[in-house]
């Protein structure tokens, strides 16, 4: 299974292109960043690195290579069948988050146990900056698309269950 082209296109749309390295947060705050919010490193950027130019093509090659393998990781990591629309939802949980709490949401979801999936994945709404965990209102609305899937088969189990 693949991330379908639809959620690739959803996924991406959800960034502006930026043809050059910049710091997330603006003006010498947050980390440096490139393209479509491709981290690049913690902290602000260089001076060298702020001159650094990049293309479309460079932006659609590195998104290409990070969805790829946050796919690989999702095939890994998680043992039971998902469907489509869940696969897309995980790849981009994964693509966005980090590692441990990817392991969180993967455990979840190897247990048959999608509620508690859904609940981490939706609670994922805050962000690093300058070594402090702030409210992203974006992440709110990302987080509750990509668990949606996973709330929706913990409703049915629940109601079957009955």
């Amino acid at each position: 299974m693949t991330m379908s082209p639809e959620a690739r296109a959803k996924m991406r749309n959800t960034e502006k292109a930026v043809l050059k390295y910049y710091n997330d947060l603006g003006r010498n705050k947050g980390n440096c960043t490139w393209g479509i919010g491709f981290y690049h490193h913690r902290g602000v950027c260089t001076p060298e690195e702020l001159k650094r130019k990049v293309d479309a093509a460079s932006i659609d090659i590195e998104y290409n290579k990070r969805i790829a393998e946050a796919e690989r990781r999702v095939k890994l990591k998680v043992q039971v069948p998902l469907n489509q629309a869940q696969f897309d939802g995980l790849v981009s949980f994964t693509y966005n988050t980090k590692n441990v709490t990817n392991q969180e949401v993967y455990s979840a979801l190897n247990r048959n146990d999608f509620a508690t999936a859904a609940k981490i994945m939706s609670g994922v709404i805050k962000s690093d900056v300058d070594g402090k965990l702030k409210m992203a209102p974006g992440l709110i609305t990302r987080r509750a698309e990509e668990s949606a899937p996973f709330r929706n088969a913990a409703e049915i189990s629940r109601q079957e269950s009955k």
